[in-house]
């Protein structure tokens, strides 16, 4: 079982097994609630021996049966009247959508999610933002303040927001992943429309785009912020075992609590951790999950009984050279087996094996093949398949942009930012943090005819959590140019410090949602060219 959290008090999951209602009941679940009807497939599991097992744990159950995509309002109405009062409620259907979907119908949202296409004409907005993540929210917040009386939509299919850089430390057991949540619609900024829905496909030469439910939405200037894909399926076997066997990843919210529960219960064995080839987001978490977990079997003294390896697909452990000899003292005091150019192919995870993409020592290709008790797995990744098949893209799939102005090299009302343009900077959230006021600011100039002036410098950000309470904050730009936010006597970002500490923990996460995500541009004020 594969437990999603959707709130403090509700989960969702895939169809759940006999064994899955002894641990919800472990887990202090009051009520299950069935979303499938009985029979919906072969072999599966009737809702009545749930019901049996439940009642056996004194845990309530609850059947208001749908067919995907068939959901009523007397369902929701029976849904609403279950939950009333629950205390812990896990509802279940055959992929966990549609106990989502009717908990969020549930709801009244704040901001009133567009309706499905009719008949009426294509609207026509002053700018489109697809994308409503942290580049995204950020450049359309950034743009209000600058001009609040355009008209302005964001595009974007879920319901909610996270805050990623977060989940370092949910795996580290210092945040609860509840921190790292909000509804989509509390993030959408005033004045601006919310459509959501997905993107199917873009007609840059009539100023259009498509949604997947086959609406056009016009647009004056548009901006692409739609993320990166996490390609879970480029690895035989994992997407089938991750959440279970000792296998998991903090690029999930989901997942990002199993890797503290494995953490802590590891006592001795094999913690095997993953990077895949670049480009990724945030090129330093795969390592910094496995050095809160070191340092956490360190302090505990099981240290000297777990034998860590990292495999990392590229040929350095960190791509700037001025913070390695800080990362690799750390791997020193760790003792952990460094792998390079070893990519991850396969994971068997019922038998605990792990398979990498190698060289041997003439320089053929092989398979390393290793044993582990604990598997943390940063996935490969790559454009949003409906940006790699746009006019939109380069030769590998990212949107083209001028790297200083993030101007479409092509098309010059598009710009883009975040993950999915082709820049050469890291893929991180302070990338995105520096780039929207640079968008913003650009559009604004380009609605009032203004020649465009402000550029991007490449700034990205990797705070390196090396151990809990100290971080090494890289920070730099483009060709590896160190761009300190502070001068050497408050922080220096080439060694540990608990000051680096203190903003991941403390200042950062509010920073982010009350900040970044309300137009505020405290130490990102674009940079103006003369």
């Amino acid at each position: 079982m594969l437990r999603k959290a959707i709130t403090d008090h509700y989960s969702v999951s895939e169809q759940i097994s006999l064994d899955d209602v002894n641990t919800l009941a472990k887990s202090g679940v009051t009520l299950i609630i069935c979303n499938r009807p009985d029979n919906e497939e072969e072999g599966q599991l009737n809702f009545a021996k749930v019901a049996e097992q439940a009642n056996a744990n004194n845990i309530s159950a609850i059947h208001i049966p749908f067919s995907g995509g068939q959901m009523q309002p007397e369902d929701v109405e029976a849904f609403k009247q279950a939950i009333k009062g629950a205390q812990n409620v896990h509802a279940y259907c055959r992929t966990g959508n549609r106990s989502t979907q009717i908990w969020q119908a549930s709801q009244e949202p704040t901001i009133q999610p567009q309706a499905a296409a009719s008949a009426s004409p294509s609207p026509q907005y002053d700018v489109v933002i697809v994308g409503a993540g942290s580049a995204g929210v950020a450049t359309a917040a950034s743009l209000l303040k600058r001009q609040s009386n355009i008209k302005l939509c964001l595009i974007d299919p879920a319901n909610s927001h996270y805050y990623q850089p977060g989940w370092t430390l949910v795996g580290g057991g210092v945040f609860k992943a509840a921190k790292t949540h909000r509804k989509m619609a509390h993030v959408i900024p005033r004045n601006s429309t919310w459509i959501q829905q997905s993107v199917s496909s873009f007609l840059p030469d009539e100023n259009k785009l498509v949604l997947d439910n086959g609406q056009q939405v016009s647009y004056r200037f548009l901006v692409v912020a739609a993320g990166i894909k996490l390609n879970w399926d480029a690895i035989e076997g994992l997407s089938e075992t991750l959440g279970k066997n000792g296998v998991t990843s903090n690029y999930r919210y989901d997942l990002a609590p199993y890797t503290w529960e494995l953490v802590k219960n590891l006592k001795d064995g094999n913690a095997v951790f993953t990077q895949p080839p670049m480009p990724i987001k945030c090129a330093g978490a795969p390592q910094k999950a496995m050095y809160l977990s070191c340092d956490h079997w360190l302090k505990n003294g099981n240290h000297k009984n777990i034998k860590t390896s990292f495999y990392n697909a590229g040929g350095v452990i960190f791509g700037v050279p001025a913070y390695v000899p800080a990362l690799e003292s750390y791997l020193k005091k760790y003792q952990v087996n460094t792998h390079f150019s070893h990519n991850l192919v396969k994971v068997d995870g019922p038998n605990k094996r792990a398979y990498f993409a190698a060289k041997d020592k003439n320089g053929e290709p092989t398979i390393i093949e290793t044993q582990f008790d604990m598997l943390h797995v940063c996935p490969p990744q790559c454009a949003p398949d409906f940006i790699r098949n746009s006019p939109l893209a380069d030769e590998a799939g990212w949107v083209e942009v001028d790297k200083e102005t993030l101007q479409h090299t092509r098309f010059a009302n598009i710009w883009s930012l975040g993950d999915v343009s082709n820049t050469p900077n890291a893929k991180t959230m302070a990338a995105a943090r520096k780039q929207a006021p640079v968008v913003a600011q650009n559009i604004a100039d380009a609605l009032q005819n203004r020649p465009m002036k402000a550029i991007y410098d490449g700034y990205g950000s990797c705070p390196l959590t090396v151990e809990r309470g100290k971080i090494v904050l890289a920070e730099f730009g483009y060709g590896g140019k160190l761009l300190p936010t502070f001068p050497k006597w408050i922080n220096d970002g080439t060694k540990p410090t608990n000051f680096a500490w203190l903003l991941k923990e403390e200042i950062l996460p509010p920073f982010y949602w009350h900040g970044m995500l309300k137009g505020y541009e405290w130490f990102v004020k674009p940079e103006v060219k003369e």
